[in-house]
Order: C-alpha cells, then sequence, then structure tokens
C-alpha cells in the first residue's frame, strides 16, 4: 500500500536568484494564503519541523529561489536541522529547486551528505534565444550538463518548462518537450506562463509587446506535449500555477496579482480533457457522422474529462461533425466505446 504524503514547503522567494526572469515575481507567487508578504523562511521552517506527527510520509520542499546558488552559509542554515528532522524520522525526504547554472559536484556532494532526495531545475525552456529573451542568464547546454550531473549523483531529477514565453511557439514547446525527455528526468512540470504585477512582462504585455498565452493556448499547447511525456514513461506532476488567493480566482484577475495568461484553477483537467476530445475527433474524423445520432461509451472515471467543461467537448464534437445528437455516459467499458445509432 502507498504510504500517505505530505508535502511541507519553504519557500525561499528569490533567494539566489542572480537574475530577473521576465515572468517572474516570486513574492506573489509564494505569498500565503490570504497574504501579501510570505512568510520569513526559516521561522517557517522551524514551524514545520515541529508540527506533530501525522501518519503522512512528510517531505520537506524548498520552493521559490534558487537553493544552490544562495551562501553555503544559508545553505546550511536551511539543511542542517531538515537532515536531522530526517534523521528522527519527523520528514521522510528533502527536495529544492534551483538554476541549472547553480549546479556543479561540489554543490551535489554538499546535498547529498545532507540527503537531499530530489532537485528541481528550472529549465523553461531548451532554446536559447527564448531563454535569452526570458532573462533567464543560462543556456540549454547548461540544462543539460546540470541534469546529467543530478543524475550522476544518484539524486532524482525534476525538470520544469513553461510554454509561452516571449519568443516562442508551438514548436518550440515540442522542442523543449522531446530535449527534456531525451535527459530522462523521474518527473516534470509545465508552467504555461502567467502575465503577474510587477515583472518585465507585465511592462511588455502592457506596451503590446507581448501577446498573453491565453488559458485556451495553454490547454492546447500543453494537450499535444503530455502525451510525449506519458508515451515516454515521465509523469507530469503539475500543470499550471497552484492557485491561491494572492493570484487571484481565475475569474476577475483584477482582485489578484495575475494580468492575464493561462492561470486557471483545473488548468490540467481541461488539458486531460482536451486529450479526450482530440481522441474522439480522430475517431470521428474516419466514420461517418452527419446527421446521425452517435453515442460515446466512457469508463466512468473519465466521463467528465470526455464531457469538458460544461460539456463544452460534447456541444464542439456534435458542431464538428454535424451530427444529429451526441449522447456521452459513463458505462462498464475499459476504453471510450463509440456507436452509430
Amino acid at each position: 500500500m502507498t504510504p500517505r504524503r505530505r508535502i511541507l514547503p519553504v519557500f525561499i522567494p528569490h533567494m539566489g536568484c542572480p537574475h530577473a526572469c521576465v515572468f517572474c515575481n516570486q513574492h506573489k507567487i509564494t505569498a500565503a494564503p490570504g497574504s501579501t508578504v510570505p512568510v520569513e523562511p526559516l521561522e517557517e521552517l522551524d514551524r514545520l519541523l515541529n508540527l506533530p506527527l501525522d501518519g503522512f510520509d512528510r517531505e520537506l520542499a524548498f520552493y521559490g529561489g534558487s537553493f544552490t546558488a544562495i551562501p553555503v552559509s544559508q545553505q546550511l542554515a536551511f539543511l542542517e536541522p531538515a537532515a536531522k528532522a530526517l534523521a528522527d524520522g519527523r520528514i521522510s525526504s528533502i527536495r529544492l529547486s534551483t538554476r541549472p547554472d547553480a549546479v556543479d559536484s561540489e554543490t551535489l556532494a554538499r546535498l547529498s551528505a545532507y540527503r537531499v532526495s530530489t532537485v528541481e531545475l528550472g529549465a523553461q525552456s531548451m532554446r536559447d534565444e527564448v531563454l535569452v529573451q526570458s532573462g533567464r542568464g543560462h543556456t540549454a547546454q547548461d540544462v543539460r550538463d546540470a541534469s546529467g550531473l543530478i543524475k550522476k549523483a544518484g539524486i532524482q531529477l525534476v525538470l520544469q518548462m513553461m510554454t509561452g514565453l516571449p519568443g516562442d511557439d508551438d514548436d518550440g514547446a515540442r522542442y523543449t518537450a522531446r530535449e527534456l525527455i531525451a535527459l530522462q528526468p523521474d518527473a516534470v512540470r509545465i508552467y504555461p506562463t502567467v502575465v503577474i504585477r510587477g515583472t518585465r512582462l507585465a511592462q511588455l504585455w502592457q506596451a503590446g509587446e507581448y501577446r498573453e498565452h491565453s488559458v485556451e493556448d495553454a490547454v492546447r499547447v500543453c494537450s499535444g506535449l503530455l502525451p510525449l511525456f506519458e508515451d515516454a514513461g515521465i509523469p507530469v506532476i503539475r500543470l499550471g500555477l497552484n492557485p491561491t488567493e494572492e493570484l487571484g480566482t481565475g475569474k476577475n484577475y483584477s482582485e489578484g496579482a495575475v494580468l492575464a495568461g493561462a492561470y486557471h484553477p483545473a488548468l490540467g483537467e481541461l488539458v486531460r480533457s482536451r486529450i479526450l476530445r482530440n481522441r474522439l475527433e480522430e475517431q470521428f474524423s474516419v466514420l461517418d457522422c452527419f446527421g446521425k445520432t452517435v453515442k460515446v461509451t466512457a469508463p466512468p472515471n473519465l466521463l467528465s474529462q470526455a464531457l469538458g467543461q460544461h460539456r463544452c467537448n460534447a456541444i464542439w464534437l456534435k458542431e464538428h461533425f454535424h451530427m444529429k445528437e451526441l449522447r456521452i455516459q459513463s458505462g462498464e467499458v475499459q476504453q471510450l466505446k463509440i456507436e452509430i445509432l
């Protein structure tokens, strides 16, 4: 039986970041719910490590900055209490996120000594021209080199990519996905670009120099990326920013930090629903559905994805293929089953 798992996040906004990426405002992204100021990291670390045990398999995670780029003394201030908590069973593992150009053999030896099990690497894109326009300050080769070192050190590798960055397009996103797959990470996160207040990207967007990467753009692109990773056996453990009160509801951006872009509380569900729509579209294209009644039977766990949010898949497919009626229902099937009545 798989143990229950809980993430204990310690946010270190912008710590160690030598560059101001055009899309980034970690203070907005990582603020505690209902707060505009993130909790002081060392205080939060102490609080989390002293929570009573609750039967969960707990992983301590340092997010929001470039952990290995901060001074070594600061790294140790985080790692020493974390390693002690790991030794006495208060936590089960440690993970952290960092930059590709802040990883070398000496750094990884330090992380291994403190039993860090997972490093998340912010690749974002594997096209150098996109990295330059985004102000990343590293190259695609830095991603390749760092990934190889992390895997060689026996540490789990998670790669993060973004879609919709300045200078990028659908082909670029697919190229990045294929390049990341070639690095054989243990998992991937996909973050479609969101325009957040206080960023250079917000200025570019307001000046008309950047066209927002909309929710529809993200759904279209990511519905093509997700199967690539899944076919390669690489799990996508996150799709889209985690919704917070600070970012906004997604319905009224003026109430939060999000100005525009691919921000939606259920982006992953929208993408998986679009994948099913694409699959049905492919199957319908070789059938004669014009003016006919068509029934689709889906496994119960896929019914909502097959229907789409507010039945959008059912409506689009019926109109696109000029059906008289389209019925999508659940049944005792292992995969989608189509019948023309």
